[in-house]
């Protein structure tokens, strides 16, 4: 399975500090994914690393794609629980989320070059969203009519954390909304304010619901 390795953001970590977020030497690990912060000019993910694509340097429909490596976890170091590792007690990556203008072209180029199908479409009014598993992430592409280039772009993300509740009272109402209904059923789900400074769309969202 092709896996997400590695996000590149633009900006200084510094907000991200702020909020909660452990960086040590410009890179946050969240689960599986290096969190790596660009100081270049600008915002938002510039790249995305996958650990089995064919090009050092590629795009996927526009998406800047890198080859990376995965994280290297020695077996001899004793597990690290998610709240001791980040105050937010974040538990992982949910979902990453892919803008485009056609639903059809962006997932298509994903399958193609990553091998990962489509695992279904949902339609919500004018919005349409497909979905692929890179690894532990999930690719959430979205069609709106409001996006007219011809080439797909990142947008944002969300994090898992372990207590939703609290991490939104610690942080308080001016850095995150409450939390709300997610579109998953039994889960919440809410957002980090842009007046925070991250530069990108995040949200934080309780755990998926064990079966």
């Amino acid at each position: 399975m092709t896996a997400i390795v590695e996000l590149v953001v633009a900006g200084s970590s510094a907000p991200w500090e702020q909020i909660g977020l452990v960086v040590v030497d410009g890179v946050a690990q969240i689960g599986g994914v290096g969190l790596h912060f660009d100081g270049s000019a600008g915002s938002g993910v510039v790249s995305w690393g996958l650990d089995d694509f064919d090009d050092a340097l590629g795009q996927i429909d526009g998406l800047l794609t890198h080859r990376a490596d995965p994280p290297i976890s020695p077996r001899a170091d004793p597990p690290i629980s998610p709240v001791q590792h980040h105050p937010l007690g974040i538990v992982g990556f949910d979902h990453l989320v892919v803008m485009t203008s056609s639903l059809e072209r962006t997932c298509a180029a994903i399958e193609r070059d990553t091998g990962e199908p489509l695992k279904r479409i949902r339609e919500a009014g004018t919005v349409r969203q497909g979905f692929h598993r890179l690894g532990e992430v999930i690719v959430e592409v979205v069609e709106t009519d409001k996006i007219t280039a011809d080439q797909a772009s990142f947008w944002g993300f969300v994090w898992n954390v372990t207590d939703i509740a609290d991490v939104c009272d610690r942080l308080g109402p001016d850095v995150v909304s409450l939390p709300r209904a997610a579109v998953q059923p039994g889960r919440l789900i809410a957002s980090v304010r842009e007046s925070a400074g991250l530069g990108l769309p995040l949200a934080l969202m309780s755990p998926p619901l064990r079966r």
